[in-house]
């Protein structure tokens, strides 16, 4: 099954693509991979508000690009990339005290 994806170049390009699709307001094809439609449903759960969406996009493309360069085989989805944001910005103040 392994097989069957793509190189992470290659993977990563057409990632790329996908999001200068979204962030223009325009598909221009009806065919996507499966991976995509798994990333395009996650992207719509998120419900992005309209007026943070274009810079979200681009920061969750930046960390997809990073995640990749890392060895991963497929990108990480938004809500993913979304929840990490939410933890690193999370107080750590979570220290009992004695």
């Amino acid at each position: 099954m392994q097989d069957s994806l793509p190189d992470s170049d290659a993977v990563l390009a057409q990632f790329n693509r996908l999001i200068q699709e979204l962030l223009r307001g325009s598909m221009n094809r009806n065919t996507f991979r499966p991976w995509e439609v798994e990333l395009l449903l996650d992207i719509e759960a998120c419900n992005l508000r309209d007026s943070s969406r274009r810079e979200t996009l681009r920061r969750y493309q930046r960390a997809v690009q990073r995640h990749m360069e890392k060895g991963a085989r497929l990108p990480l989805k938004l809500s993913e990339y979304l929840e990490a944001v939410k933890a690193k910005k999370a107080p750590k103040d979570g220290a009992e005290e004695p």
